[in-house]
Order: C-alpha cells, then structure tokens, then sequence
C-alpha cells in the first residue's frame, strides 16, 4: 500500500506538490493522471525517496522507502527507462541490479524472458529502441518480485502487442494481491487498465475515485436520435428535464432522457427512426472537463491561425506559463 499524508513539495517559489493526499491500494490498478506540470513525477519520486518532501510524508507497505532493509523486494520502480549505461547489456544491467540484494542469475533470466528480451539480453542497451528501454525497465521493477509497482507511462514507445501485454501484466500483478501505480497519457488504455484514478492538477488532487464513478461524474449522457421526422421528435420529447439539440435536418442530440424513453415516445407516435444510440462520455472527456482549469500548457487551436492568414503548417504555439520543474 501506498499512503501519502499532505504531501508536499516545493522548489524555491514554486509549488509542485500541494497538499496531497491518496492511499493506492492493494489488489486495484490505480490510474495516476494530470497534465504536464502537475506534479505526477515529483509525486511518484518522492514515494521512491529520490526527492525529499518539503512537509508531510508518504510510505509504501507502511515504511519511508529508504527505512525498507531490501528495497526491491518491496517497490518496484519504473520512472525513467533510459536511466541505464549504455555500455551494458540488459543482462549485465540486471545481475547488477540483482546483486545489490543477493537476486541471482536465475531470477534475472526469468524477468528477461517475461519481458520478451530473450534474443536481445546480451546486447548493450544503447543500441535498444524505445520499446526495448521500456522492457527492460518493467524487468528491472520485476527483478525483486516486489508487492507494490509503480510505472510511469510503461507503454510508451510499445508496439500494440507490447501495450497488450503491459495492460495485461498490470492487471494480472494486482489479481495477485499486489499494489499498482500507474502513470500514463494514453486515456484509451488507462480506461482499459485502471480500476481507480487519482487526477492531479496544479499540484493538487483534484479526483480520486474508481473509473466508473468519475466518468459519471465528470461527464454528461446522451441519446443520439436519427429520424426523417426530427422535428416532430423534437417537439414530441420537449419538456424541462430535456435539453435538444439539433445536429442537423435529421439528427437529434438529447439530453436528459433514456433511449428508451426516446424509443418508446417515437414508438407510441407513429414516428420513424433510423438510429437511436445512447452516448456516454469517455475516460478522456472526464479527464478534460476535470482539468480543463489546471493546464499549464495550453497550446493555441491550429485553426486560429488559419483563420488569420497565418500559417497553417506551423507548430501550435504553447503558452510555459509556469516553471517546468513540476513535471
């Protein structure tokens, strides 16, 4: 279990961690989501004791991390894949690693081969691509069969087989009773993956609730009607409890009523449909609508600039409104 008591970082003026408070569980994958600058990394260093909180605490399996006798048994750690010597190959790197607690060769085939490195194990890791850094990371967090995970963005530079089989490990470690971490970008795979999230904005929480219940919450559903008879659908179904929008001649939008409701009014008036398909918003239109005031960089609609006379092919401008040391 991870438990963080207001948490709190900050580096000279700046604010990265403020306040922060979450427990991660055993037994659930726990998203950890936010924007750029919202203070996810510093959060998940100060768990692992690479950064020193400015107040508050945290503990993993109810210990400091550095007051743990063996580490990597406890907590194993993903943040930065390329922090490797390059000069090493990805076995050398393990038994390293593995040496430190007395982990042995056996153990560090084991993690090579559950991550797919087999043909690639003797090779030095600085001729490896993305993908195969984030391998060998995930083997170097697995090196200590420890009870707790923490993965910052694991899938990223995967190929579709490797997103599968990161999802799947993820969930298969937590069935096993284990605590996960997991940080990431990609809302469809987290949607996928995670049984919880905990939503950071401006070093705050700003969410932490099972996935469920904050897409209800942070969302709004829909029922799209498609019928030749639009506007007497429209007039059929206007009441207070309903918002219509027309999208165009033959499609409604409406909110506040069921499909059925819908359905069965349409039914019951003799009118046409074509399509009727209740809409529900995404893990990603939650995480936008939550942290729609919290980004620090926003980058400018490309076409704005279209729209005045500038160029179209340009890179979209940010606006670094705040110090990036909150990363």
């Amino acid at each position: 279990m991870i438990e963080a008591h207001s948490l709190t970082k900050r580096y000279g003026p700046k604010t990265a961690v403020d306040q922060v408070s979450f427990t991660v569980r055993p037994g659930l994958v726990t998203g950890f989501l936010g924007p750029n600058g919202a203070g996810k990394s510093t959060t998940m260093r100060m768990i692992v004791g690479l950064d020193r909180p400015t107040s508050g605490s945290v503990t993993v399996n109810g210990k400091v991390y550095s007051d743990h006798a063996a580490p990597l048994h406890e907590v194993g750690v993903l943040l930065d894949a390329k922090a490797v010597h390059q000069g090493r190959s990805a076995y050398s790197h393990l038994l390293a690693l593995g040496a430190t607690h007395g982990i042995g060769a056996s153990r560090v085939k084991e993690v090579i081969e559950m991550t797919g490195l087999d043909s690639v194990a003797k090779k030095r890791v600085g001729g490896f691509s993305l993908g195969m850094g984030q391998r060998l990371g995930i083997a170097a967090a697995m090196l200590g069969d420890p009870s707790t995970l923490i993965l910052d963005e694991p899938v990223n530079g995967l190929d579709p087989e490797g997103v599968v089989w990161v999802r799947e490990l993820v969930r298969f470690l937590a069935s096993e009773g284990r605590t996960v971490l997991l940080s990431s970008h990609l809302m469809s795979e987290m949607a996928q993956t995670a049984d919880r999230i905990i939503v950071l904005g401006r070093g705050r929480v700003i969410a932490d609730a099972p996935v469920a219940d904050l897409i209800s919450g942070a969302t709004v559903s829909s029922v799209r009607a498609v019928s030749p008879q639009a506007g007497e659908l429209a007039r059929l179904l206007n009441s207070p409890d309903a918002t219509i929008t027309s999208v165009d001649a033959q499609t409604l939008e409406i909110v506040g009523l069921t499909s059925a409701v819908v359905g069965e009014a349409a039914a019951r008036a003799g009118l046409t449909l074509h399509e009727l398909t209740p809409l529900k918003g995404s893990l990603e239109d939650a995480y936008m609508n939550l942290t729609a005031d919290s980004v620090e960089y926003r980058t400018t609609a490309a076409s704005a600039g279209a729209a005045s006379g500038g160029n179209a092919g340009a890179p979209l401008a940010t606006d670094p409104s705040h110090s990036e040391v909150s990363r």
